[in-house]
């Protein structure tokens, strides 16, 4: 049985694993009562099938605060042997961005940190989330570009 073991996590150590990375994140619309932001993620499969994501958890801060996060159940599938690209949408509330209004105000910007994790379904594997960060700064729109 011990053999067995070795054999199996001596395989799984050279089994390819998908890669992913968080292209942008950046401001997608703006309404009364919320901004939504989009962060654009690609993600590669180098297997010769597609693999489904079970769901994608996210973690959105700023001035060391969480001001968004939840789950996107079900997104779909990263198609096999190419580089899938994903648009996630994060909704943040208004009363919570006009709470950071010290960081915009000084260089009307936002300073992020997001973090997500892919969860999927991979052969031999079994379960596995691959986790994703990235820090970075939103330009927020100013007047004369949105007249």
């Amino acid at each position: 049985m011990a053999q067995l073991l070795d054999m199996a996590k001596k395989l799984v150590g050279h089994v390819k694993m998908p890669e992913a990375n968080v292209s942008d994140v950046s401001l997608k619309h703006v309404s009364r009562d919320s901004a939504t932001f989009n962060a654009q993620v690609s993600v590669i499969n180098p297997y010769d099938h597609d693999l489904p994501i079970g769901e994608i958890s996210y973690t959105l801060k700023s001035a060391n605060r969480v001001i968004a996060s939840g789950t996107m159940e079900d997104p779909g599938s990263v198609v096999a042997n190419e580089t899938t690209k994903l648009d996630i949408p994060i909704k943040v509330p208004y009363d919570v961005l006009v709470s950071l209004a010290r960081d915009i105000g000084s260089d009307w910007d936002i300073d992020y940190e997001l973090q997500l994790g892919l969860s999927m379904h991979i052969p031999i594997v079994g379960k596995f989330t691959l986790p994703l960060s990235k820090k970075g700064e939103i330009k927020l729109p100013t007047i004369s570009d949105i007249f």
